[in-house]
């Protein structure tokens, strides 16, 4: 794929995760696993904690909307009861849980439950977050040029800096200026963009994009923002017209800089 240069007018890159610096075999065999696995028990031992509650209690009103859905799984509310209720109560969340990660869902309330999860995961050590070694150094040599690095990601806020902040290459959440997740806006919107664009104090058109995942790439690109499509092992493969359209790259390292020299 060669040298892509960047447009000179872009000040900040805005990086997805899954399959751009992160491999897609990671969140699909090792995190979303974990969650599958031990969301009971994660449950269990936290539900009399706020936080735990605060998260069942998204995850009901989600389950309230979603109820129009095939096999949508209903959370009824805890009247305390006695532990047979509970059980129903729990056994419930599991379900809903397990439907929305069979069905790939993004929602805001699936999101945060696993952030949760996560963080006690890898601040334990039972999971290390994975990115390509390209990263960072990439990363390291455009902030010496002056860009501002930014990640916005279908995953919570909170998952993204723990998998940064836990991963094979140590603590590297100094490398990001920012994050942003879904609470922002879908990625297949573009309006999206504009309001990243907006919070961080730029033009949508000073701003690079880098993603695997073409949907995302023409909604960037319908609120002015430059893209990349990046091809990375285990991403899913691109037709013809979209491998002559988008600009690719397969390693950080073939963006040139305009003031590289």
């Amino acid at each position: 794929m060669g040298v892509l240069p960047v447009p000179a007018g872009v000040r900040a890159i805005l990086l997805d995760v899954e399959g751009t610096t992160t491999p897609i075999a990671f969140v699909q065999e090792t995190l979303f696993p974990y969650i599958r696995d031990n969301v009971e028990q994660y449950l269990r031992a936290h539900w009399e904690e706020e936080e735990c509650q605060r998260d069942v209690g998204l995850l009901r009103q989600q389950a309230q909307e979603d109820s129009g859905l095939d096999g949508a799984v209903p959370i009824p509310l805890e009247s305390g009861s006695g532990d047979e209720e509970l059980e129903r109560v729990i056994r419930a969340v599991v379900d809903n849980v397990h439907w929305q990660m069979a069905l790939d869902r993004k929602t805001t309330a699936l999101k945060q439950l696993q952030g949760h999860m996560w963080r006690a995961a890898y601040a334990t050590g039972l999971v290390k977050g994975e990115v390509f070694e390209d990263v960072v150094p990439a990363i390291r040599k455009w902030r010496e040029a002056g860009m501002k690095v930014y990640i916005y990601s279908s995953g919570s806020v909170e998952a993204q800096k723990l998998l940064f902040g836990y991963s094979t290459e140590g603590d590297i959440l100094e490398l990001f200026d920012g994050h942003f997740d879904t609470k922002i806006g879908p990625k297949v919107e573009s309006e999206s963009y504009r309001r990243i664009a907006a919070t961080i104090g730029c033009a949508t058109n000073n701003i690079l994009f880098l993603t695997d995942v073409p949907r995302e790439a023409n909604a960037a690109e319908e609120a002015d923002t430059h893209v990349a499509v990046v091809i990375r092992p285990g991403n899913a493969g691109l037709t013809d017209d979209e491998k002559s359209y988008y600009s690719l790259i397969s390693s950080f390292t073939e963006l040139f800089l305009p003031s590289s020299t």
